[in-house]
């Protein structure tokens, strides 16, 4: 049976190299365009997995010409693969330009990913049939759409020929674009406003600027004036509360009251995001002018800063109800609830908070007990051979271990994702596993991640590289399990994993920082090819991990965030007196570094399990924060940023 084996295995290895190499070709050949050579190669492909691959290459270079049967022939196959989707989208787009309703509607019901373009050529295919009523589901898609396809287009301009979309709804979407600072968008709908609302789009741009020297002669006679005003007031803000607040005071007098809560609300925010005392006293200046998302959640972080838990309890309340549901504010609520005398209602939040393996279900759980709530790290479920086999032979899975094979990650990570998009938590794991035997580690965890009921921690928090880290973790005297749960974050165990900003391998080490580190160590050979090579990228990561972690107070929080976001302003984001390290990670102003460091410690607790530790509770890790120094001059801070 060991020779058979044998055999196969050396018989197997050619013919899949291959077709690597084959398919390769064909994708090469279709990017060039060279349909003869690609014809040849799928032809030699026939019997490949990704055959469905060189049809849709075939098939794409000639869709404007091509037989409408041979479409659908191909839109019909019965292959779980995002490849038929992205067809037909494509073909749907090349209908929609053609007008071509009857094909159009036959087809787009079976599309399963949406985007704005296709749903403004269905509302334009059903304005045929039923006129203007499908203007006000345009007004709709309009007023939520984040991009203004062209397809789009006579569909809005009927839409405001008619009154469908009035000069609210226009003026509405224009102040969201400035608060998002989306000045193109604004210039093109600021064309659209009329009367005392007008606004013209050179005053835009020079507010955009220089808000400052904009607003020393900016008049306020109306509407649209006082619009482009707040807007460089909001820049201000953004830059420096203290100087918008003190231009404020000289402006407020020309706005009405309505318009004087509104910037309150954004100077409140903008002053909470710097951790500045005054950013309470603006909310609550700002009075019951409505707030974004995102101003409500610094309001309630700007009274957890200081404590006020009166003030926590009633920011949330001010919060939608789906809002109020997130993880972290059911958190916060229970702890203002027990700081307010009204245990018994905290701890049925925290009973069903600490159901969840997060960062705060974590939390919730250690206020339930003295020591940590990790049942839920025992493993409930492990597939048996005939499962694991039977989901190992479905041809997504096939095509997805051929594309990791030949480097085509992301091609890999979409086939992987439709293929367990409607998976029940016994094929997720089972799916985990086959990702975990083939060293597919990022798709082990992110599957292994969405079960439901059934869990099995050891593939969501894998560990590999062990041996070769072991060297890396006694040099720097690290603790394990806080290394492989930064790794984890930075990853995901992926060797030639690589950021947006360049950030590379294992630990996602940024080239800046790798020369700094490489210096500091005397490595006169070193390169930045080296970068990925794995002894390399751990020496200069666990070294890193190691500066931050003794040049911050010993505090994995700090030396976290420090990681992602850069040590100088790890120590800013600290108050002047020592403060709860939870409280201090809630705070952290950068939405990624934030979740990232809730991630990092969160999953530094299920590794310190995994790597039978001395229990401590994760309260206990992320500990209580020193306050800044009186003299912050005399901080020294010459290693460079993290991973942002």
């Amino acid at each position: 049976m060991k020779f058979l084996l044998l055999f196969l295995l050396l018989i197997t290895t050619p013919v899949r190299a291959d077709q690597d190499d084959d398919f390769l070709a064909a994708r090469d050949a279709f990017r060039s365009g060279d349909a003869s050579k690609l014809a040849i190669l799928a032809q030699r492909l026939q019997n490949s997995p990704l055959e469905v691959y060189t049809a849709y290459y075939q098939l794409r270079m000639r869709l404007e010409t091509t037989d409408v049967a041979q479409i659908l022939s191909y839109l019909a196959r019965p292959d779980d693969t995002p490849l038929i989707d992205k067809m037909r989208a494509e073909w749907l787009k090349t209908l929609g330009k053609k007008q071509q309703w009857e094909l159009f509607d036959r087809e787009y019901p079976r599309l399963i990913n949406e985007d704005t373009e296709l749903a403004c050529y269905a509302l334009q295919s059903r304005m045929t049939n039923h006129g203007q009523a499908v203007l006000h589901d345009a007004r709709e898609l309009w007023l939520r759409a984040k991009d203004q396809p062209e397809s789009c287009t006579v569909l809005v301009e009927s839409a405001i020929n008619t009154g469908v979309i009035t000069q609210q709804d226009i003026w509405q979407r224009l102040r969201q674009a400035l608060e998002a600072g989306n000045v193109t968008l604004a210039k093109s709908l600021a064309a659209r406003l009329t009367g005392n609302r007008a606004i013209s789009a050179a005053a835009l741009d020079r507010a955009m600027e220089n808000p400052a020297r904009y607003l020393e002669k900016q008049p306020l006679d109306n509407v649209g004036q006082r619009a482009v005003a707040l807007f460089a007031l909001q820049r201000m803000a953004k830059q420096s509360p203290d100087l918008a607040a003190q231009r404020w005071d000289n402006l407020a007098v020309h706005f009405p009251e309505s318009e004087q809560h509104y910037f309150l609300g954004w100077l409140a925010y903008e002053a909470a995001r710097k951790h500045d005392m005054r950013a309470l006293k603006w909310f609550k200046q700002a009075g019951n002018s409505p707030l974004t998302e995102q101003q409500y959640a610094w309001r309630l972080r700007a009274a957890l800063r200081v404590q006020d838990w009166p003030d926590v309890l009633s920011a949330i309340n001010m919060m939608t109800e789906a809002q109020r549901g997130d993880a972290a504010w059911r958190y916060w609520r229970a702890r203002a609830l027990q700081a307010t005398g009204r245990r018994a209602e905290a701890l049925q939040i925290f009973l069903h908070l600490s159901t969840e393996p997060t960062f705060y279900g974590q939390l919730a759980g250690e206020e339930l007990a003295d020591t940590p709530v990790l049942s839920t790290m025992q493993a409930s479920y492990q597939p048996g051979r005939q499962d694991i086999a039977a989901i190992e032979q479905l041809p997504g899975v096939k095509r997805s271990l051929a594309l990791y094979r030949m480097d085509l990650r992301t091609d890999a990570m979409r086939e992987w994702a439709w293929l367990t998009r409607n998976f029940n938590d016994h094929e997720l794991i089972a799916a985990a596993e086959i990702a975990r035997q083939h060293e597919m580690y990022d798709r082990a965890i992110n599957t292994a991640d969405k079960t439901v009921l059934v869990h099995d921690f050891s593939l969501r928090y894998l560990a590999p590289y062990r041996s070769a880290m072991r060297e890396h973790i006694r040099e720097n005297n690290l603790e394990e399990a806080w290394v492989y749960g930064l790794m984890r974050q930075e990853s995901r165990f992926v060797t030639s994993a690589k950021s947006g900003v360049g950030a590379s391998g294992l630990m996602q080490v940024m080239p800046t920082t790798a020369r700094w580190i490489a210096k500091k160590l005397g490595l006169k050979d070193y390169r930045e090819s080296l970068l990925h090579q794995l002894d390399t990228n751990l020496t200069l990561g666990t070294y890193y991990m190691k500066n931050m972690l003794s040049s911050l107070d010993d505090s994995p929080v700090l030396a976290s965030a420090a990681y992602n976001a850069g040590p100088g302003r790890a120590r800013r984001w600290r108050a002047e007196a020592p403060l709860e390290g939870a409280i201090y990670t809630e705070t952290i102003p950068f939405d990624e570094t934030r979740d990232y460091v809730k991630k990092v410690m969160s999953n530094t607790v299920y590794y310190a399990r995994q790597f039978g530790a001395p229990p401590r509770s994760l309260k206990q890790r992320v500990g209580i924060i020193a306050g800044k120094p009186a003299d912050t001059t005399l901080i020294d801070d010459k290693s460079p940023g993290g991973t942002q």
